[in-house]
């Protein structure tokens, strides 16, 4: 490559990092509350740290997120309300193995698809610390 062609090269690819992208046209997320569904009964270890984690994201991303227990089935009714909702990332499940890696294996069959009805967005919960 002569040092024309990488001197040329070089300057569309900062006039391309320059120029508005279309993801800056969308509005801001969210613009309404946020639902968090925990699929464990309140007061217990899950529904505490649902509550942290409502609290700092809600305060990081300026919107209230609400905590909404649905018990039962060792989490798999809360797990399928969640798996059953719109996917416009207006809920979001906090979830634990015993819901979507054991219940799968134990139960015949379960309402949901651990590997299709599901986009994690967090992976490992004490990343939240950061938020508060």
């Amino acid at each position: 490559m002569q040092r024309r062609d990488f001197m040329t090269a070089g300057a569309l690819a900062a006039l391309g990092a320059t120029l508005p992208g279309a993801a800056w046209a969308q509005s801001a997320y969210p613009t309404r509350p946020v639902r968090l569904i925990v699929p464990f009964p309140p007061g217990g270890p899950t529904d505490i740290m649902g509550r942290t984690a409502a609290k700092a994201m809600g305060d990081q991303l300026g919107q209230q997120f609400v905590v909404e227990n649905k018990a039962g089935a060792g989490g798999n009714i809360g797990t399928d309300a969640v798996a059953k909702s719109a996917p416009d990332g207006y809920t979001v499940g906090l979830s634990a193995i015993s819901s979507l890696a054991i219940a799968p294996h134990l139960y015949g069959s379960v309402p949901f698809n651990v590997e299709k009805d599901f986009v994690p967005i967090s992976w490992w919960a004490p990343r939240l610390a950061r938020w508060s």
